[in-house]
């Protein structure tokens, strides 16, 4: 028992146990660790199987989808938002550099837009070779084995192993041992061992002088930020498969990444935006139709949004209101969903009324609904029934689109068909402002004006001070490269300003558009959501 070899202490979880020791110790001990992924994608991948067996009527075996050109020419073009592992700003922007038309290819992309490998500067000499611009050179004719797949740029865990058995005469064991003693700090005696054993071995192959001191050097840079080749094709088949369920089912996709949030890159807004931009049909909940979660309706082509998107509502209340309707039938009318759901507070309701959801099953438009459920309220299950006054409303305005959007992005954090700079497009057209879409029509090096909502600021240790922004419109997502020096100029809006109209450079290159930004100022907009910040 583990108990026996190191120090055990209860962790703040309830029912967990951690070691006291660290993971370097525990290896010095001879323990072995194993990293147990719990990955959300997995859920997103088994929620939209059971949909698609649900209402389109097949069975998706993600263990037999086929290899399709569609799909891969689909990763080409970075359509890849919600799509496992690809969907962030730098993987969308090297996919159509690196084109992958076939499964290794996915396999290379996942490990080579790592920290590592970028530290490393393997991506563009990578990338040159794949494209044909730059030749295919090895430092030694024998590393052409281990690293012929890659073009002669090491990438994997297992290709620094196959190295030092092919330069050096290492057996599989002793490579092991060498890849874990560079990967260490604390096996200083171990790698000079070996080193000598690496230098004796290189020697008895012709390898000597700088070129074995190159290649040793290269070797424990390499050993830093090296990923598993087996890590590496189970995220490519997850890659793989999320983008053919995105492709071919992008319904289910989309209902499937709700129901599993928070995961992911981008927010259920984007998410739901990126459906609409595929043909999906995204509808508001409904107290009447929609589940607890998001599901699909129309045979499978449109999506309901779940009740428990609603703010304040959460996953217990909403499976309760469900597991309500499903035994006692629908809910006749605001009151009687008061006394039926007695746990529901007046906030509830509220949220409940301004997200729409009592449109459809009972006929009230939003701000009716709002002034019934302040009455019905009071109705409670211990109280008579039928002696609540006031719940009918008086004529009332309805709510304008632009009032419809505010109270989505409100209550849900999603509006199906009213993106922010919608409204604001007429006026934004006349100062110039281009779309996502229209900015493909426009030549590189030319200034263009561009407005969003912003989604991310990213600001990657490797940058040297870059700041890269995503902003989304109503047509599309545009990356915005904002300098050291304009950051600083601009920073409260760069920092803090949830939508920006932004001036700049076109930059276009092997598919790839970004503005580098040279004057940003606040966007003010209706509504908004929060962007997602990383460092």
């Amino acid at each position: 028992p583990v108990i026996e070899v190191c120090p055990v202490e209860w962790a703040r979880m309830d029912q967990r146990s951690v070691l006291q020791w660290d993971k370097d110790d525990c290896a010095a001990a001879g323990l072995v660790k194993f990293d147990l992924l719990g990955l959300g994608m997995l859920s997103a991948l088994h929620a939209a199987v059971d949909l698609i067996r649900e209402h389109r009527g097949y069975e998706v075996d993600l263990a037999t989808i086929p290899q399709e050109d569609e799909v891969y020419a689909m990763l080409c073009r970075a359509d890849t938002v919600g799509v496992f592992q690809i969907e962030s700003r730098a993987q969308m922007a090297t996919l159509p550099r690196l084109k992958p038309r076939k499964f290794y290819d996915l396999v290379v992309e996942v490990a080579l837009i790592r920290p590592g490998p970028i530290q490393g500067g393997s991506v563009h000499p990578y990338i040159r070779r794949r494209n044909g611009q730059e030749p295919v050179t090895y430092l030694h004719p024998l590393l052409e084995n281990s690293l012929g797949k890659t073009l002669g740029v090491p990438l994997f865990q297992e290709q620094l192993m196959q190295m030092a058995i092919d330069v050096a005469g290492f057996t599989p064991a002793e490579a092991d041992e060498l890849r874990q003693a560079m990967g260490s700090k604390r096996s200083a005696a171990r790698m000079e061992r070996l080193r000598e054993r690496l230098y004796v071995g290189m020697a008895e192959r012709g390898i000597v002088g700088e070129v074995a001191d190159e290649l040793y050097v290269k070797m424990k840079a390499f050993a830093n930020y090296g990923f598993p080749e087996s890590h590496s094709v189970s995220f490519a088949y997850l890659v793989y498969a999320s983008a053919w369920i995105k492709f071919h089912e992008p319904a289910a996709f989309c209902a499937a990444l709700l129901n599993s949030q928070p995961m992911g890159f981008w927010s259920p807004h984007t998410l739901v935006r990126d459906a609409r931009r595929h043909g999906v049909e995204v509808r508001t909940p409904d107290l009447a139709a929609s589940l607890a979660g998001a599901t699909l309706e129309d045979g499978g082509g449109s999506v309901r949004l779940g009740i428990g998107s609603v703010r304040g509502i959460g996953s217990d209340l909403a499976d309760r209101i469900v597991a309500e309707r499903h035994a006692h039938g629908r809910y006749r009318d605001p009151e009687d969903l008061a006394r039926r759901v007695p746990e529901l507070t007046l906030a509830h309701l509220e949220t409940l009324a301004t997200a729409g959801a009592f449109g459809q099953c009972f006929g009230l438009a939003r701000r009716e609904a709002l002034w019934a459920v302040g009455a019905v309220a009071q109705s409670r299950p211990g109280r008579l029934p039928g002696i609540v006054t006031g719940e009918v409303a008086p004529q009332l305005p309805g709510m304008t689109p632009v009032e419809e959007a505010v109270a989505d992005l409100w209550a849900t954090g999603i509006s199906p068909d009213g993106h922010p700079t919608r409204f604001l497009r007429a006026e934004l057209a006349r100062r110039g402002v281009v779309t996502s879409t229209d900015l493909w029509q426009r030549e590189p090096g030319t200034k263009v004006s561009v407005a969003g909502v912003v989604t991310h600021r990213q600001r990657p240790m490797t940058a040297q001070g870059t700041t890269f922004l995503n902003l989304e419109d109503e047509t599309g997502l545009i990356n915005v490269v904002v300098s050291k020096g304009c950051w600083a100029r601009f920073r409260p809006v760069a920092r803090g300003a949830p939508a920006m109209l932004v001036r700049g450079r076109l930059e276009r290159a092997e598919g790839v558009i970004n503005i580098v930004a040279e004057h940003l100022a606040p966007l003010p907009l209706p509504a908004t959501t929060a962007s997602r910040d990383f460092r």
